[in-house]
């Protein structure tokens, strides 16, 4: 039932106050209503005030229809950033919808990057549609930004910043800010870029040495000369890798020529950072890392089921093992139930040491130069936990069985296995690093047959000598 304008006053004003948090069913519900009814002004009384991400996490809990019918009702009022707030899916779902207008209209009170991201998410025919209609020195920006690949500094960088020729001196500088409208600055930055008459890029001077310099001082004078700057086609997560090593908020994008083309700030990079995080999540879990809530039924099936097939195939390999020791398993039961158990810890052992082999192949933490000594450190961790590991199981065993014999088999066999399962961990994701293979996506199924097969085969082996089975 919807809510009366009190109860909905009460929850958005809570919602404004703590955010996506506090979002309750029936403030959802009742923007639905009001979006259903097509009463606009409805509409912006309860979502008007809302911070672009607390509208993106409200986009993403209405229904589908309701969606691009909410960013049609409020108009000029929507704030086109809440659609970077929000999964690519739903983004694409909601533009799909929205007639040319009304993404031209939008698209012009973004940042460039923004602006960008929004077109890659059009189809070819609507996005030559939507360049055509917007002003021709956006246009021609905005295709720049285009041509750049995917995912590269070129596309993420801003194009709108403050660049000064080296004579201008510091009160030049700051009297060109105080005298220039919102429009002709960017809606935030830190530094002043130098450049010469052709924009090559000759140093910055951030906004803290500009204020504390007298002035009269030239930028020439008080410029860093050695600023960190990036390629316009240099990798996103390069570039983010450069933000987290040296703590910087901001840099320069220059092109092959070194010429200034753009800008990354932090808040492109936080965005970036999340995204690798989320994609090395999910890859480890053997989920298409571009897999989100919203996505088609069918296709997140299809993917998932190509994962759990080739876990499937080797599972029978597993099971190929435990075959070849059919008749030993026939004679003692004891081995059968303790297999799971040496087999288990093992893949356990390698599963810690792949996240970590992963991660620091994903941060470049683990180069060549450390590889040898990480692997070395890596069987030392598993020989410790093997020997400790098997003391304990195999005190347990032999006591649960009423079978001494079993305290040397069961600790000789999770030695073996935590040790296979500490060097398959990290071996198997550099040997896919240096293959070009993701080593978040394919690791996983060849390390945890590796454990398998050496713990069952291990255990079963040693257990076949020290009794004497057939």
């Amino acid at each position: 039932m919807p809510l009366d304008h009190e109860d909905t006053a009460t929850a958005a004003e809570d919602f404004h106050d703590d955010g996506a948090a506090s979002l309750s069913r029936e403030f959802v519900l009742d923007v639905e209503g009001a979006i259903a009814l097509g009463d606009a002004e409805r509409v912006r009384e309860l979502v008007g005030d809302l911070h672009e991400a607390d509208l993106g996490a409200l986009l993403e809990l209405l229904s589908h229809d309701a969606r691009p019918r909410l960013v049609e009702l409020m108009g000029a009022d929507f704030d086109f950033t809440a659609l970077m707030e929000v999964g690519e899916a739903t983004r694409e779902e909601i533009l799909e919808e929205l007639p040319v207008e009304t993404l031209v209209e939008g698209m012009r009170e973004l940042e460039s990057d923004d602006a960008v991201a929004i077109l890659e998410a059009l189809e070819p025919k609507e996005q030559a549609e939507v360049l055509e209609a917007l002003p021709a020195q956006e246009r021609i920006v905005l295709r720049r930004s285009l041509d750049y690949p995917e995912d590269s500094a070129g596309r993420l960088m801003q194009t709108t910043f403050v660049a000064t020729p080296p004579f201008w001196t510091a009160g030049r500088v700051l009297d060109f800010f105080r005298e220039s409208g919102e429009e002709n600055l960017p809606e935030s930055f830190f530094e002043v870029f130098v450049v010469d008459p052709a924009y090559h890029l000759l140093g910055t001077v951030f906004l803290d040495a500009l204020v504390r310099a007298k002035p009269s001082a030239r930028l020439e004078e008080i410029m860093q000369t050695d600023r960190r700057r990036v390629k316009a086609i240099e990798d996103g997560a390069e570039a983010a890798r450069l933000f987290e090593r040296y703590n910087l908020v901001s840099v320069p994008v220059v092109d092959e020529s070194e010429r200034l083309v753009g800008v990354l700030t932090i808040d492109d990079i936080v965005d970036v950072i999340q995204e690798q995080a989320s994609e090395e999540i999910l890859a480890l879990g053997g989920v298409n890392p571009e897999e989100e809530l919203t996505d088609d039924f069918w296709w997140i099936a299809r993917n998932r089921f190509t994962w759990l097939s080739v876990n499937m195939l080797t599972a029978f390999i597993t099971s190929t093992v435990l075959k070849t020791f059919q008749s030993q398993l026939e004679q003692m039961v004891a081995l059968a139930v303790l297999g799971p158990i040496v087999a288990g810890q093992g893949g356990n052992s390698a599963t810690q040491t792949m996240t970590v082999a992963v991660r620091a192949l994903a941060t470049r933490e683990l180069t060549r130069a450390n590889a040898m000594r990480i692997i070395f450190r890596e069987l030392a961790i598993g020989a410790v936990n093997g020997a400790a590991f098997g003391m304990v199981t195999g005190i347990v065993a032999a006591n649960w069985f009423n079978n001494v014999g079993l305290w040397p088999v069961m600790g000789l066999a999770m030695f073996t296995n935590l040790v296979a399962g500490a060097l398959g961990g990290i071996v198997v994701p550099l040997a896919f690093d240096k293959m070009k293979f993701d080593p978040a996506v394919a690791s996983g199924p060849f390390v945890t047959t590796i454990t398998d097969v050496i713990g069952y085969g291990a255990f079963l082996t040693i257990a076949s000598l020290w009794f004497h089975l057939g």
